[in-house]
């Protein structure tokens, strides 16, 4: 069986998040869109918000929804999150705002997050939604996608104009694009992996941990994160090395791992209750950062999203570096209608360097929550960029303020962090306490410094 692309259709690969997503912005330029997806409808076995993998929404993320009229919808299952709360290793609590004038992240459920988005989808006639369909091979230059209807086993050719790769970190589509010649592909692997937990409601389903945060417990050579959910739960996540003394190979019984959640997050273990089976039942995700280039290919195909640059989640950012995508092609084709050669190509050396920038800053920031967010050194430098940019506003803003509350490239957040850094580390040399900030010697120092 063959499937025709009119001449005014497009395929996308993948109904994630960035695909749904996508779909709605091509629908809006009266693109007919045929998504297709290798799982099965996940709206049909999908239970409640809060079972899977908790997602962190941003500035570049909402831009990117307001952008098809969707943001109001999904703030409805969205929890606010002020800052980071530490726990340490005697339960004793410390906060740490993310920004100023409240600003925030969203705790949002993956699951919760992408049945709103293709309920969404469905309502859009220019949009079908096509389940069960596992892409085999993909001819980019002859617009040909072999697939396979996992229901009846049924094999089955595609033939399409114009290809979106929206197919997560293992793309089929980027797999074709590899055997094109001096195609540039690495992957990087943290010796980290993620395993989720679930922090219970309380009694009448209040929230056993402060809402309106996202907490950590920072561990040196691991930590474990949780982020709110609707029904009053927590997701939890424990990032654990693989291998060595205390590492997921090093847990093998239930005595163990008791033992090890008693002594190293003594607060969080009585909330757990189903510890030991999410323990052992619940898969060891991996921490990959993969990274090619070019992304496209003329005006028949291009890759967006965790296809074209998957990175580890420890900045939140790779859902809002895959929504800043849409919101950058959408803007691509404003400025140049139906040229497709010429929209892949920009949005490709537009992307390339921001997303190269955000994997960089995304591994510094797991060194950061793991090891430097209970450190008071660390915690009093915060402190002095804050009092920097309280006074300086036109001239300093803090990284993650950069990153988070802004839509700057994050080519040049980093940049401009790498900067900052070199100037703090001249700086704290003269400061020992918060008040040292005040000193007239100091305050000659911040001026020629920021000159």
């Amino acid at each position: 069986m063959t499937d025709d692309n009119s001449n005014n259709g497009v395929t996308i690969m993948g109904a994630g998040l960035v695909g749904s997503l996508l779909s709605l912005y091509l629908a809006k330029h009266n693109y007919k869109v045929d998504i297709y997806e290798r799982r099965n409808d996940l709206r049909q076995n999908y239970r409640e918000y809060g079972r899977s993998i908790n997602l962190a929404l941003s500035d570049r993320g909402w831009k990117a929804l307001e952008g098809v009229g969707i943001a109001d919808e999904i703030r409805k299952v969205a929890i606010p999150m002020y800052g980071r709360m530490m726990h340490d290793l005697q339960g004793q609590l410390s906060y740490q705002p993310y920004g100023k004038d409240n600003q925030a992240i969203y705790s949002v459920s993956r699951g919760g997050l992408n049945v709103t988005l293709m309920d969404l989808v469905d309502q859009n006639p220019n949009i079908n939604l096509h389940f069960n369909q596992q892409c085999l091979q993909a001819d980019l230059v002859a617009g040909e996608l072999e697939m396979l209807d996992t229901q009846n086993q049924e094999k089955h050719t595609i033939k399409t104009q114009r290809l979106f790769g929206a197919d997560g970190a293992y793309s089929m589509v980027r797999y074709a694009l590899q055997k094109t010649e001096r195609y540039e592909y690495s992957q990087s692997y943290l010796e980290y992996g993620y395993k989720e937990l679930r922090i219970a409601p309380g009694p009448n389903g209040e929230w056993a941990l402060e809402k309106n945060a996202l907490h950590i417990w920072p561990r040196g050579s691991y930590m474990m994160i949780a982020l709110p959910n609707l029904d009053g739960s927590f997701t939890g996540t424990l990032f654990f090395p693989y291998e060595g003394d205390v590492s997921f190979n090093s847990l093998q019984t239930e005595a163990d791992l008791k033992d090890f959640f008693g002594k190293i997050f003594p607060d969080a273990l009585p909330l757990m209750p189903d510890l030991v089976a999410d323990f052992f039942e619940n898969p060891t995700g991996s921490l990959v950062t993969i990274k090619c280039f070019p992304w496209s290919l003329g005006d028949k195909a291009v890759l967006l999203g965790d296809a074209a640059h998957a990175i580890v989640p420890f900045y939140g950012q790779g859902m809002n570096a895959g929504f800043e995508d849409c919101t950058v092609l959408n803007q691509l084709i404003d400025e140049h209608p139906d040229d497709w050669q010429t929209i892949f190509r920009m949005f490709q050396e537009l992307r390339k360097p921001n997303t190269d920038a955000m994997a960089e800053l995304a591994v510094q920031n797991f060194i950061e929550m793991r090891d430097l967010v209970a450190n008071p050194r660390f915690l009093l430098r915060k402190k002095i960029e804050g009092k920097i940019n309280a006074q300086f506003p036109d001239k300093w803003l803090p990284l993650y303020t950069m990153v988070t509350y802004t839509h700057l490239p994050y080519s040049v957040a980093l940049e401009t962090g790498q900067h900052q850094d070199k100037i703090m580390k001249k700086l704290m040399k003269h400061i020992k306490q918060e008040s040292d900030y005040d000193k007239p010697e100091v305050q000659q120092l911040v001026q020629k410094l920021l000159a």
